[in-house]
């Protein structure tokens, strides 16, 4: 289905950091994290590429829905994690030899997939969460959920698909409104906005998200994924544009005490007190 050259029936993963099951014909991915409000660890964003990847490929489903399991859809990185890691960010390219972030990988993996992809969010969606939510082909979100790109708040730049994204849906300025002071939107204004597909009711968003799931799987699959693929045009011309410099500045800033202090901070709760010093560590 997915027109590549191989294909694998994906059995049901039912413990670890991302869980897989079936509805029909929809694959469900769930983070599983749920005590860290399912944020990213460098180990869960490696299984999420491989994840969207395998069952992308996989014969038997023609949509695939995303969600989270408890309070969060996915708070982005994992703040605690990188404080461990001594306030490195994600660690993206931290004393490793590599060119190419991480979150490059997650964004190409979202773009490249064939099938139609729904995003039932079910509560929190953070930085690289909420950028993942909306590069996804819909957004269903509970009313009440919170959604912002937050990562000028945790002293970074922007970097990993919010720039992408965030103009194409909701226009320039506003987008640089949000992005730059980190404001947090609920799913109705959201919507509003026209940032998301629907807003509903928590005891809706089950129903209406894999409702829209499966209408997707119910289209000629081939009509339907080529479709996607010529919207996803416009995307990949945004993505060539900014994605790789964003990264790189977000790299750049990932080094500056900014940074650290913003994970110090959060990890203390407490207010961030930011220096504006440009020197690396």
């Amino acid at each position: 289905m997915s027109g590549r050259a191989s294909s694998e029936v994906v059995e049901d993963v039912t413990e670890g950091p991302i869980l897989i099951s079936r509805d029909g014909n929809v694959h469900v991915i769930t983070f599983n994290r749920p005590e860290r409000m399912n944020a990213l660890d460098l180990p869960t964003h490696d299984l999420l590429v491989e994840t969207l990847q395998r069952v992308d490929r996989d014969p038997i489903s023609r949509s695939i829905l995303v969600t989270g399991n408890g309070r969060a859809f996915c708070a982005g990185g994992d703040l605690k994690a990188a404080q461990q890691r001594g306030g490195a960010y994600l660690g993206d390219l931290v004393g490793r030899p590599w060119v190419h972030s991480h979150g490059r990988e997650i964004i190409h993996a979202v773009l490249t997939m064939d099938k139609p992809t729904v995003a039932m969010v079910n509560g929190a969606a953070m930085g690289l969460g909420a950028n993942l939510a909306l590069l996804l082909d819909a957004a269903v979100v509970d009313e009440e959920a919170v959604l912002g790109d937050t990562h000028v708040r945790a002293g970074l730049v922007a970097g990993d698909g919010g720039a992408v994204i965030w103009p194409l849906l909701v226009g320039p300025n506003r987008a640089k409104e949000f992005l730059m002071t980190s404001r947090m939107l609920t799913g109705r204004d959201a919507e509003r906005l026209g940032l998301v597909t629907a807003a509903v009711p928590t005891d809706q968003l089950r129903k209406r998200a894999f409702a829209l799931a499966h209408e997707f799987a119910d289209q000629a699959p081939y009509a339907a994924m080529a479709t996607k693929a010529i919207i996803n045009q416009y995307l990949w011309m945004m993505v060539n544009l900014t994605l790789d410099i964003g990264l790189a500045w977000e790299h750049l800033s990932q080094q500056m005490p900014d940074c650290d202090e913003a994970v110090r901070a959060w990890n203390d709760r407490r207010k961030p007190v930011f220096t504006g010093q440009m020197s690396a560590r």
